[in-house]
C-alpha cells in the first residue's frame, strides 16, 4: 500500500491474527463569480498556458471587473493528446468510476455512436463548457476544476461487438488471488469510464452526463465514488495518505524515468498488442475494503512494521527521509531484520519482483457504516501498466504468499479494462478500433 498496491499517481500535490510475531516478521493482522460561459469567451480569447505533468492546466484571465476563479476552479487539462486524460494527470480530489454494459441488440455501431457521444461531453466539459443541450447546470459557475474523464474497453465488449480479432491477449482475464472476496455484480464490465475533478459537483456533472449519454445503448453495471485529499489542503505538496494513515505512493513510477514509457504505455509498434492500442494502458480496478477496526487495534509501532515504513513522514524503517532508498539488509541490535521479511513495502518493490511495476493513482472511499458500526471503506485501487501479467499480476501473487497487509484488507471487486490512446482533433475515443 505506501509502495505499490494501495497507490497514487506521480506528480500529486500530495500516496489478522494478534499473535507475536517472529523475529524479522511484521505482525499481521467554490470558485469567484465567473460563470463556465464566461471562462470560456476568456480562454478563447486569451489562449491556455500549457504545462504540468500528465497533461496542460490552463490558466484564463478575467476580464476587467470580473472575480477571476481560484486556482481550485481553473486547473484545465486537454483532451486531446498522445494519451487519455486521467493517467498521469495530477491526482484529484473527487472521483468516480463507471462501468456500462451495452444494452442488448447493441452493437459496433451503437458504441461508435455512444463513444463519440461521449468524447464530444468529454471534451466539452474538460474545457468548462456546458455539456450540451439538456445541460443540468449542476456546475453552472464552476471552472473546469481539473476534470478529467477516462474511457476503456473491457473483456466483454469485444464479442458483444463482433471485434474479438482485435481484443488484446493483455485483456484476458486475471487470475484468481487467494485473497479475492470479489463480487461479480460489482466487477468488469463493457465499458469502463473514470471521471476525475477537484470539485465535488464538476465530478457529479459529468458523471451524470455520461450516464444520460449512454441512452438506450448501454446500462450501468456498477458505480463507486473516491475522494482523495484537496489541493492545497497541506502546507506543502506532499505524497497523500491512505485511509490507514499512511503515506502511500512513495515509490510510484514517475514521467521523468528513464523506463516510464516502456511500463505503462503500449508502444506504437509492438508484436503483441493491436495497432488501435498504441499509446494506450491497461488499467486494474479493485475495490480494496480496509478492516480499520482490525487496523486501529494496532499500536503506531505495529502498523509501521505490517507497513515497513514510519507513519509519521513515510520514511523507511531503516531510516532516512521518504524517498531515501530502503535498506533491506539492515539489522537491529538483536539481528532481526529493520524492515521484516514479510513488510508491505518490502514485498512490493520492483527489485524484490523482477522489475514489475505499474503507475497507481487510486481514490479512498467510504460507503457508510453496517449494523454493528464497521465501516465499509478503503481504496479504490487503480493501476497503469502497459502489460497486467508484468505489472500487477506479479506483484498480487507475491502479496498473495505473505504480506503482513493482508490480514487488514480485502479485495472485493475487480476489473481489467483496455484504455487506448488519446483522440486526435476530431477523432473520438476508440475510433480507431471501432472504425477501423
Amino acid at each position: 500500500m505506501a509502495d505499490q498496491t494501495l497507490p497514487q499517481a506521480p506528480a500529486s500535490g500530495a500516496p489478522d491474527s494478534r499473535e507475536a510475531p517472529a523475529a524479522g516478521t511484521a505482525r499481521p493482522g467554490a470558485a469567484g463569480g465567473i460563470s463556465r460561459r464566461k471562462l470560456l469567451g476568456t480562454a478563447g480569447a486569451t489562449g491556455l498556458v500549457l504545462g504540468a505533468a500528465g497533461g496542460a492546466a490552463g490558466y484564463a484571465a478575467a476580464p476587467a471587473g470580473a472575480t477571476p476563479l481560484t486556482s481550485l476552479g481553473e486547473g484545465r487539462v486537454m483532451f486531446h493528446g498522445k494519451h487519455q486524460p486521467g493517467i498521469i494527470t495530477p491526482m484529484q480530489a473527487r472521483g468516480h468510476l463507471v462501468a456500462f454494459d451495452l444494452a442488448p441488440g447493441a452493437g459496433r455501431k451503437e458504441a461508435a455512436a455512444l463513444l463519440r457521444r461521449w468524447s464530444d461531453t468529454a471534451r466539452r466539459l474538460m474545457a468548462g463548457e456546458p455539456a450540451g443541450a439538456g445541460d443540468t447546470d449542476v456546475a453552472r459557475d464552476a471552472g473546469p476544476s481539473s476534470l478529467t474523464v477516462t474511457f476503456g474497453f473491457g473483456h466483454s465488449f469485444f464479442a458483444r461487438t463482433g471485434l474479438e480479432k482485435q481484443r488484446p491477449v493483455a485483456l484476458d482475464p486475471l487470475p484468481d488471488f487467494s485473497s479475492d472476496r470479489l463480487d461479480k455484480a460489482r466487477s468488469n464490465g463493457d465499458l469502463w469510464v473514470q471521471i476525475g475533478a477537484d470539485d465535488a459537483l464538476v465530478a457529479f456533472h459529468a458523471l451524470r452526463a455520461i450516464q444520460k449519454d449512454a441512452g438506450s445503448a448501454a446500462r450501468v453495471r456498477w458505480q463507486m465514488n473516491g475522494f482523495n485529499r484537496s489541493p492545497g489542503a497541506t502546507a506543502h505538496p506532499m505524497t497523500a495518505r491512505n485511509l490507514m494513515g499512511q503515506v502511500d505512493g512513495t515509490r510510484n513510477p514517475k514521467p521523468s524515468d528513464t523506463d516510464f514509457e516502456q511500463r505503462i504505455w503500449v508502444p506504437e509498434s509492438g508484436a503483441k498488442d493491436p495497432a488501435w492500442m498504441a499509446n494506450g494502458s491497461y488499467v486494474v480496478v479493485r475495490r480494496i475494503r480496509m478492516l480499520l477496526d482490525d487496523w486501529e487495534e494496532l499500536s503506531s509501532a505495529e502498523q509501521e512494521r505490517v507497513i515497513g515504513r514510519r507513519k509519521a513522514d513515510g520514511a523507511p524503517l531503516s531510516g532516512g527521509g521518504e524517498t531515501t532508498e530502503m535498506d533491506l539488509e539492515k539489522t537491529d541490535r538483536d539481528g532481526n531484520l529493520v524492515v521484516p521479511i514479510n513488510a508491505h513495502a518490502r514485498i512490493t518493490r520492483p527489485d524484490q519482483n523482477g522489475g514489475a511495476a505499474m503507475l497507481r493513482r487510486p481514490f479512498s472511499y467510504h460507503d457508510g457504516f453496517d449494523a454493528d458500526g464497521v465501516p465499509d471503506a478503503g481504496l479504490l485501487f487503480i493501476c497503469w501498466q502497459a502489460d497486467p501479467l508484468r505489472g500487477f499480476v506479479p506483484v498480487q501473487r507475491k502479496l498473495d504468499r505473505g504480506d503482513a497487509l493482508s490480514a487488514f484488507v480485502r479485495h472485493e471487486a475487480s476489473g481489467l479494462f483496455a484504455v487506448p490512446g488519446g483522440a486526435a482533433e476530431g477523432e473520438y475515443v476508440g475510433q480507431r478500433l471501432l472504425e477501423g
